[in-house]
């Protein structure tokens, strides 16, 4: 069959997977959002389900009013001994701690901490003997991959944190994962930086402390010469075998929102590349190395993919996201309809404004919803890149005088823009969100309206990683403000 890259669109960065009980179980980042960490399942690799998240309560991450791109960063998931195990880091916090189920679908331990700095740590478990490794510095000062043993039932250490490698010479040397392959111990890394310069490389060892040596083929996966071309960032990868004995890389990467023009909106999103040993126990992976947007491979798998969302089709503790520490009371969400209470928290802020949203996962959508507000506040949908930079369209009591008016507000570089404000005749209206490669555009529609009324329109590269900096992507969401209360039904997002 041939398949398609990505296959999981949308923010969804730095995947790792794992093999358990004829299932395959992948992990992301998530940052600033919560729940955190995002849990998926698949059959064939090619198909991926969200079944949850990994951290469900705030007990187990904080998250209070961290500053965007901050928070989780760079999961790993490992299972052994019949127990799942994902580890990650608090980047706000600077701390590294893991979580532990028996239950994939169930909830989570509490956080267990363990002392070795850096970032995206990974676990690698051997004959009774648990090895943790992240990106930093060693008890000497030595920066690269850095490995100690661990104690997996309380995060002790047992050994010193010695570094094990440095890397081929690019820059943000990261994401290290260790597997045991025949008589090899093989240290797969990202280099480069997680943007254009991104790329995957590796090295192997007879010993699991080292000396570990470069593959010749390095960087084994890298678009990062591949122009021009969509698909850019490839990096940050989980390497593993399906049930047929294939193996596969799944990696970060992005699209560009043109050909000819290199900014991504939509975040880092989920990449399935084929991989290859060869005779000398080296791999390739993919076309000469690079992530294709199609790869044939020999399976018999229909890829699915779903168009349109819906309150009734999504689940709202599966699909939807807040920010930071939500004041749950803030939200009634039933299977129709949603009721957000505003607060005097804004989207400006680094703070939990009432807003709940699902990822953007393809350049081109049609979004709507019924809106109807009481109060001296706002309320509508948001664009949502980070406090910066975002897009508003809501319904709100005029600034001047009786009555409400529809609003587009545009928010780029911390400059809050009124685009637009038009009377509504009363309280309710049809906010309308339709976007391409290049623009949001933005439509309100009253009772009796034959067309929608245009409110104005914001440029997609304005809420790219390019302009606003970060590591997230573009969430479409649900929000108020102020002393408000706000009914959402009818909502219908849908990728042509």
């Amino acid at each position: 069959m041939i398949y398609k890259n990505p296959v999981v669109k949308g923010f969804y960065p730095d995947p790792s997977v794992c093999f358990a009980n004829g299932k395959f179980y992948m992990v992301c980042s998530s940052f600033q959002y919560f729940p955190g960490v995002p849990l998926f399942e698949s059959v064939d690799l090619v198909n991926w389900t969200q079944i949850g998240y990994v951290l469900t309560r705030p007990d187990q991450v904080m998250l209070d009013k961290i500053n965007s791109s901050g928070g989780v960063f760079a999961p790993t998931i490992r299972y052994n001994a019949g127990r799942f195990y994902m580890v990650t880091t608090n980047d706000t916090t600077r701390e590294n701690f893991y979580v532990w189920t028996d239950d994939i679908y169930g909830e989570w331990s509490d956080p267990i901490y363990v002392d070795q700095g850096g970032i995206d740590p990974s676990l690698y478990f051997e004959k009774g003997r648990c090895y943790f490794m992240s990106n930093g510095e060693d008890a000497n000062g030595v920066g690269g991959v850095v490995q100690c043993e661990i104690d997996i039932a309380t995060g002790k250490k047992l050994s010193e944190s010695k570094c094990i490698w440095q890397g081929t010479g690019g820059r943000y040397l990261e994401s290290p994962h260790l597997y045991k392959i025949g008589k090899w111990y093989y240290l797969m890394a990202a280099e480069g930086g997680t943007e254009y310069g991104h790329m995957i490389t590796c090295a192997r060892s007879r010993s699991i402390w080292g000396r570990y040596s470069r593959n010749p083929n390095n960087p084994v996966l890298s678009n990062r010469n591949k122009a021009p071309y969509i698909i850019q960032g490839i990096g940050h990868g989980d390497l593993i075998q399906d049930q047929n004995g294939n193996w596969f890389i799944l990696s970060l990467g992005f699209r560009q929102i043109h050909l000819w023009m290199p900014f991504h909106n939509l975040g880092r999103e989920v990449f399935l590349t084929p991989v290859k040993f060869g005779e000398d126990g080296w791999f390739t992976a993919g076309a000469d190395g690079t992530t294709e947007e199609t790869f044939e491979i020999d399976a018999d798998i229909v890829q699915e993919e779903k168009k349109r969302y819906t309150f009734e089709n999504t689940k709202w503790n599966v699909d939807w996201s807040y920010m930071r520490e939500p004041d749950f009371k803030k939200y009634e969400l039933l299977d129709d309809k949603a009721v957000l209470t505003g607060s005097e928290i804004t989207l400006e802020e680094a703070d939990s404004p009432t807003f709940i949203a699902l990822r953007q996962k393809e350049f081109v959508f049609s979004m709507s919803a019924d809106v109807t507000v009481e109060g001296s506040g706002e309320a509508g949908f948001t664009v949502y890149m980070c406090e910066n930079e975002h897009y508003d369209i809501c319904l709100r009591k005029c600034a001047e005088g009786e009555g409400y008016e529809a609003v587009l507000k545009l928010n780029i570089g911390g400059i809050k823009h009124i685009q637009k404000a038009v009377p509504i005749k009363g309280n309710s209206a049809k906010l309308i969100v339709k976007a391409d490669n290049f623009s949001y555009n933005f439509f309100f529609k009253e009772e009796g309206d034959v067309v929608p009324n245009s409110l104005g329109y914001g440029y997609a590269k304005y809420l790219t990683s390019e302009v606003s900096g970060g590591f997230t992507g573009v969430m479409l969401g649900m929000y108020a403000i102020g002393n408000v209360k706000s009914e959402f039904t009818g909502f219908d997002l849908e990728y042509k």
